[in-house]
């Protein structure tokens, strides 16, 4: 009697067996998310507790690491981690539910501020309230949050008002903008005699000012007409480069702006014969001057939005293709973005110049365009509203933190305020109402919203 075995049947090539399958398809407690969002949180303890502890010192290069480590900052950071985490995993339902019920009681109180917000009065009764809350409210401040409000605030909510229209409004990434604020400050120099070439005539700072405007112009024109036919990284790209050759020549041609010695420049003045006034060390007439500046900037680019330039601005920005094929002429609206945004940086630059009294080639350098672009970003690209907001609160923090936290790594939490920034709210704080509903279209699958690069094709 022959006995039978049976062997087991040869599985497929390429397949894999059951319980192999199985043992691929198991998921280790540590790869959990809840886990993983543990482990995120301990990282950033300790990165914080690195940010906020003990500076080193070159005599003792751990000095630093066994403070921090040993001390009670580190149970510090790392108990409010897992407290975060422990109310994000088991007490979720909870916080929604308590902030749906908030968010129900408030609708009523916000429904009548909306309804008290679409009278027009009221809209001008709080505008006038802001503006002389801005223009008063700086006198009872101290002389240090003065300086920083003209040297610092106003210059760079000048600078970002003009960096908004070509990336904001046309969609325009703009890496090199701080290039037409150093031709608007040496524009000063030039024309009011501080630089070695002699101009023409010699003009008061005022005089300049329409001059460095339609300089700047030009430049955005130049800068713009080579670039037509790029978007996204490849306009950024050109736009650095344009920065580094303004920055070099600057920087290298002393026969004709001095070099790395810089200039100095004659401050603003004012003499009509019957009347006679010099801006001098006190920082509130500039700081007047400056608001006045801002806010013929804002009414003038508002006017320009809703007009037919700026509706062609947005066709750009949303759909380059979609605007050329329906009539609009892009190479002429970008080129007007171009140099329309450069124009503030004109205002900007002979307003620095005049109230420093003294310029070099390190005033413009780099970081100052990627900071502007910052600005712009987190305030609310295409918002006016967000765009004061975040050049404003961006420039304070850092100077704010000066008095606890160490001048190298005062951008550092700079830094990780945009990260948080980008990853929970990156239509900004202060988001425009197209822009808003671009994002939400985006989340939904329709369409792009990416307002620095070309327009994504539609899922049909």
């Amino acid at each position: 009697m022959s006995v039978k075995t049976s062997t087991p049947a040869t599985a497929p090539a390429g397949s894999v067996a059951p319980s192999e399958a199985a043992r691929l398809r198991k998921v280790h407690w540590y790869q959990e998310p809840r886990w993983q969002r543990l482990g995120m949180l301990l990282a950033l303890a300790v990165t914080l507790t690195l940010m906020t502890g003990e500076e080193g010192t070159t005599r003792d290069l751990f000095f630093a690491l066994r403070e921090d480590f040993t001390g009670p900052g580190l149970w510090i950071w790392v108990g409010i981690a897992v407290a975060v985490w422990a109310v994000r995993e088991f007490l979720a339902e909870q916080t929604a539910g308590a902030a749906e019920k908030s968010k129900k009681a408030a609708a009523g109180p916000l429904g009548k501020v909306r309804e008290l917000w679409a009278s027009k009065q009221v809209r001008a009764g709080v505008l006038v309230a802001l503006l002389a809350l801005a223009v008063f409210g700086p006198l009872g401040v101290e002389r240090y949050w003065q300086q920083v409000l003209v040297d610092q605030i106003a210059i760079f909510v000048l600078l970002a008002i003009g960096l908004n229209v070509v990336i904001g409004w046309a969609g325009l990434l703009d890496l090199g903008f701080i290039a037409f604020f150093a031709i608007g400050a040496y524009s000063a120099a030039y024309w009011t005699g501080a630089l070695p070439v002699q101009p023409p005539v010699v003009l008061n700072n005022f005089l300049v000012l329409p001059i460095a405007v339609a300089t700047c112009l030009v430049a955005g024109v130049i800068l713009g007409a080579p670039t037509l036919r790029l978007r996204g990284d490849y306009l950024a790209i050109v736009t650095l480069g344009f920065h580094e050759i303004v920055y070099l020549m600057a920087k290298n041609a002393e026969g004709v702006t001095e070099g790395a010695r810089g200039v100095k420049v004659e401050r603003f003045s004012i003499d009509l014969g019957f009347f006679a006034y010099e801006w001098k060390l006190d920082p509130m007439p500039y700081y007047w001057l400056l608001i006045g500046f801002i806010v013929l900037a804002i009414f003038l680019f508002l006017r320009l939005e809703h007009s037919k330039v700026g509706r062609a601005w947005t066709a750009i920005r949303e759909d380059e293709v979609a605007a050329a094929a329906t009539g609009v002429d892009t190479v002429r609206y970008k080129l007007m973005a171009f140099a329309i945004g450069a124009s503030t940086s004109g205002v900007a630059g002979v307003a620095y110049a005049s109230k420093v009294g003294y310029i070099n080639p390190e005033n413009f350098v780099i970081l100052l365009s990627v900071l502007v672009l910052a600005y712009v970003i987190f305030g609310g690209m295409g918002s006016i509203p967000g765009v004061l907001f975040g050049a404003a609160f961006l420039v304070w923090l850092p100077e704010y933190l000066r008095e606890w936290v160490d001048p190298k790594d005062r951008y550092m939490y700079l830094g990780a305020l945009l990260v948080i920034m980008m990853i929970y709210r990156p239509q900004g704080v202060l988001p425009s109402r197209r822009r808003k509903r671009e994002l939400k279209m985006a989340e939904a699958g329709i369409g792009g919203a990416d307002a620095t690069g070309p327009a994504e094709g539609r899922q049909q």
